[in-house]
């Protein structure tokens, strides 16, 4: 039997996706909504809130018989709706064992336990992958706020990050934080006690300047150099660029050795720029990833 892969586009961004995979030659075989469907393994996808794998085509003799089907397979599922059959749907999920899909306290772990997907394509017709990329139902993770502490948002970006990382700065740790202004993501940093340089023309959010293990740096993201800084065990970087002069920068500090991990914000200006995306994803031993909390924008990580 042939291996099917299931490719989740985020809200919005399902050309990009498509786009993706067309250019990886992943043969997509049909299309239902954000889901495409592939023939064989599963390509690391930038483009991709989640990934199902070893998807099952099912019939759907009735509501008891699909909860039965699914639950036979495993425990945990997250319905992904469609825009054909929403009502059935949810009443086989009602069906289903209940799981708490709880905002979650940062940087506490997510869940262990595998999560399936599942999704009715016509009413007598269900897609189901027993495990599934992440441990969040569609690559949607939430939650619980800081709605004091930082001064923007831009906080969850990072916090989804390292919780998909599942490692984190802490004590003892030199964090580099460049284009920082106003603060978010120092503030994170600071907070799991790292000790962090904050680099950036615009002044700091004061509360986050005036945290005792925080240096602010009035100055370019671009015009430092390595051998100035010295090492350091992080390197962070959320500047607004072109996504080529965010690559310059990152060889740069490659080249160097001067800092052991990296999560950089590759921004699009317009159009997205695969020919960059493809420049990011050769360096080895690194990830290029579209979260939840990114825009228009993939998160890279070394």
């Amino acid at each position: 039997m042939a291996t099917w892969t299931g490719y989740l586009a985020p809200a919005g961004y399902l050309g990009e996706l498509r786009t993706e995979l067309r250019r990886m030659g992943v043969p997509v075989i049909a299309e239902h909504d954000r889901l495409l469907l592939a023939e064989g393994p599963a390509h690391p996808a930038a483009w991709a809130a989640n990934v199902w794998y070893d998807v099952h085509a099912l019939p759907v003799p009735s509501i008891k018989a699909a909860a039965r089907t699914l639950s036979g397979m495993q425990r945990n599922w997250a319905l992904l709706p469609t825009t054909g059959s929403y009502r059935r749907a949810r009443l086989i999920a009602e069906q289903l064992p209940y799981v708490a899909f709880r905002a979650l306290p940062f940087p506490e772990r997510p869940p262990a336990a595998p999560l399936g997907g599942w999704t009715l394509i016509a009413p007598d017709r269900m897609l189901a992958a027993p495990v599934t990329a992440s441990p969040f139902p569609h690559g949607e993770p939430a939650f619980v706020e800081d709605r004091e502490g930082p001064p923007n948002r831009a906080y969850l970006k990072l916090w989804e990050t390292l919780t998909v990382l599942g490692r984190y700065p802490g004590a003892g740790e030199h964090c580099l934080d460049l284009g920082a202004a106003p603060g978010g993501w120092s503030h994170v940093l600071a907070e799991l006690g790292a000790a962090v340089t904050a680099v950036d023309k615009a002044p700091l959010d004061p509360a986050v300047a005036a945290r005792p293990n925080v240096t602010a740096q009035r100055d370019s993201a671009f015009g430092l150099r390595p051998q100035h800084v010295g090492h350091v065990d992080w390197l962070f970087c959320d500047v607004a660029c072109y996504p080529n002069r965010l690559l310059d920068l990152v060889r740069r500090w490659l080249d160097a050795g001067m800092a052991d991990n990296f999560v950089c914000t590759v921004k699009f200006q317009g159009q997205t720029d695969f020919a960059a995306m493809d420049a990011f994803a050769a360096i080895p031993g690194s990830r290029l990833m579209h979260l939840h909390h990114n825009k228009h924008e993939l998160t890279w990580v070394y």
